[in-house]
């Protein structure tokens, strides 16, 4: 049958999973850190997913799908159920938020509690809050990172934030496209550089899409690199 159905553009979609924890139906999955429709008869084309797609990789199309399928629905969502329960401890939603022990050694604590400075110049910080057009952008290096960043990485401070003006967002928490703002500042301020910190999880890739995208459109050529740390606090590249 011809029906309403959605459209999920694998190339815009940043894996934050958002559209299948949205998805009353179960009918999207994250598969190999994309969102994917696993099943036409899952989906009821009501849309619940588009409104929570950051990227708007998600779109209405007509065309000849299985027809909804409640009860189908109703059996894969108890499945759902039973796998998700903590004695089973699996999870079907975005990988980025999967839940995770981190287990640290305690060999690596300081002996004596040491005193350390911030490196933060600036307020605001958040890419949100920021003016386009503040004094400290002028001839700034630019560090562009994520919120969870400085929390598992423990030398964010001297490592990344020294000498740096720093941003922060979250692509999945903040419904709004960075790029166009990093774009301006990037145009209308003489950067010198620009780092990119991201965690590993599939979502983090948003960032980093919007601060090339604002590179690329700014029309400057300007030194940049991308820093991608692991959950567990490690410098994976």
């Amino acid at each position: 049958m011809i029906r309403k159905i959605i459209q999920i553009d694998e190339k815009k979609c940043n894996g934050c999973g958002a559209c299948a924890e949205a998805c009353h139906e179960g009918a999207i999955g994250m598969v190999n850190g994309k969102a994917k429709l696993l099943r036409d008869d899952y989906c009821d084309g009501l849309g619940d997913c588009l409104p929570t797609c950051p990227t708007g990789a998600i779109s209405f199309v007509e065309r000849e799908a299985a027809a909804y399928d409640e009860k189908a629905v109703q059996e894969n969502m108890r499945k759902k159920n039973r796998m998700n329960s903590p004695s089973v401890g699996v999870h079907a939603g975005c990988p980025g938020s999967r839940m995770q022990r981190i287990q640290h050694s305690q060999e690596s604590a300081p002996s004596a509690p040491m005193q350390a400075e911030s490196q933060l110049r600036q307020w605001p910080c958040q890419i949100k809050l920021v003016p386009v057009g503040a004094p400290y952008f002028e001839g700034a290096k630019l560090l562009i990172a994520a919120d969870c960043s400085a929390y598992a990485y423990a030398r964010m401070h001297e490592d990344f934030m020294r000498g740096k003006v720093t941003l922060i967002g979250c692509p999945k928490l903040d419904n709004v496209d960075y790029s166009e703002k990093l774009t301006q500042i990037i145009q209308n301020n003489n950067i010198q550089s620009v780092t990119i910190v991201r965690m590993e999880v599939p979502c983090c890739g948003g960032l980093e899409l919007a601060a090339k995208k604002a590179l690329q459109a700014s029309g400057k050529f300007i030194s940049w690199q991308v820093v991608t740390i692991s959950i567990d606090g490690k410098i994976l590249e």
